[in-house]
């Protein structure tokens, strides 16, 4: 029971089921619901999603991992309590789950590409296992590109599902909204791509306040992250900039909303997205200490779920 413990926390079970819920909320929301309007059929029934998202966590479970292998001298200055490589489980171990689950992801999208007949799609989960290695052992110690990284693995994880899913393709374009069967509905593909968005700069927003939680034992591991290279206090600024950036987008789809049949929806996105996410913003330099970024880190956490919630919504009033 101990050693499952210490497996589900090197794992971050908790990151892992936010994943699985996000990917869950598009496909049962967004995707799934076309079967009774679209014209193309959809691919990812609910057996191929299980096994799209079963892929996505595999893989993202190893990274964690293999990113704990790299980081246990870092990790014994900034959260020694947190520390599970060579404590409760050998290292050796953990490069044996991390090889395991990195086998089963990629063999799992190979199967679904066998399905799909597509056989270049595994080399999206191929690339990102790839990625992740590299990050743990070299970027994450760099200036800026750890970051974009880790923002652009989250992002894939949302933006995997239209890759494999072909009926969602023949939606890319810049419509906002779709006559189908005499109904004005919200384009599916826009939808995801807006969360996408979202999910890629409020986690490369958080990925540098969790460097700036770190400043103390990054430095002295001789990593040059932003904090350590810019200041906290510049540091500062450039997150509130992406906060702006990921603000000004949400505010215009609010508004289209409010102009449509949609004003709940825009209500919904005002009230626990847009104005918690300022208000995030105002509040983060107000301290520079270890506990104040680590509480924001994971209030910025807290303002994500609330936007994948909002496909709730989004299901109700579309359907």
């Amino acid at each position: 029971m101990q050693q499952l413990k210490a497996f589900l926390q090197l794992v971050r079970w908790r990151n892992l089921l936010i994943v699985m819920l996000t990917q869950w909320f598009i496909w049962w929301c967004v995707l799934r619901p076309m079967n009774s309007w679209s014209n193309y059929p959809v691919f990812l029934n609910t057996f191929h999603f299980l096994l799209l998202s079963l892929s996505t966590l595999f893989i993202a479970a190893a990274g964690y991992i293999i990113n704990d292998y790299f980081d246990v001298k870092i990790d014994l200055i900034n959260r020694p309590q947190k520390v599970i490589i060579e404590r409760s489980i050998s290292s050796r171990a953990g490069i044996l789950w991390h090889s395991g689950l990195n086998i089963a992801g990629i063999a799992i999208a190979v199967l679904l590409a066998f399905r799909l007949n597509n056989y270049w799609v595994p080399v999206i989960q191929i690339s990102c296992s790839v990625l992740l290695w590299f990050y743990s052992t070299t970027y994450k110690r760099r200036f800026v590109s750890g970051n974009l990284i880790v923002a652009l693995l989250t992002a894939l994880t949302i933006l995997i599902i239209p890759v494999y899913e072909p009926a969602l393709q023949a939606y890319i374009d810049l419509r906002y909204f779709l006559e189908e069967g005499g109904k004005v509905l919200v384009n599916p593909f826009g939808v995801i791509a807006v969360y996408a968005y979202f999910a890629f700069m409020l986690t490369w927003m958080r990925e540098v306040v969790k460097d700036m939680e770190d400043f103390k034992g990054d430095a002295e591991d001789g990593c040059i992250t932003m904090p350590i290279k810019i200041g906290l206090h510049r540091s500062t600024r450039f997150v509130q900039l992406l906060g702006m950036l990921a603000v000004f987008p949400l505010l215009v789809a609010s508004i289209r909303l409010f102009r449509g049949s949609w004003a709940i929806l825009g209500v919904y996105l005002l009230i626990t997205v847009i104005v918690p996410l300022l208000l995030w913003m105002w509040q983060l330099p107000r301290k520079a200490t270890s506990e104040h970024y680590g509480t924001s880190s994971r209030q910025l956490k807290l303002i994500m779920l609330s936007g994948i919630i909002s496909l709730l919504l989004y299901y109700i009033l579309q359907y």
